[in-house]
């Protein structure tokens, strides 16, 4: 048999510049991938949540306010308060 050959007929060895570039292309592009799962992941959380609410009786998203006099409740605290 004859000897392997590499494809383009001369092997090739990155130098340290050129290792270092590929190295940085490659972080930013796993963290661009790690952005995109937690973004996709967050899409499918609010898509199935809006799912869920279509399996609900439209009775239940007629229902009252649960804490009716929540906005009237004013937080005491002193007009002259100084921060």
């Amino acid at each position: 048999m004859s000897e392997e050959k590499p494809i383009f007929g001369a092997e090739y060895e990155p130098t340290d510049r050129e290792r270092l570039a590929y190295q940085g292309m490659f972080l930013m592009l796993q963290g661009a991938g790690y952005a995109a799962a937690v973004f996709a992941a967050v899409l499918f959380l609010i898509y199935g949540m809006i799912a869920f609410s279509w399996l609900l009786p439209p009775e239940s998203k007629e229902a009252p306010d649960p804490t009716p006099l929540s906005f009237l409740i004013e937080s005491e605290v002193p007009a002259n308060r100084h921060v």
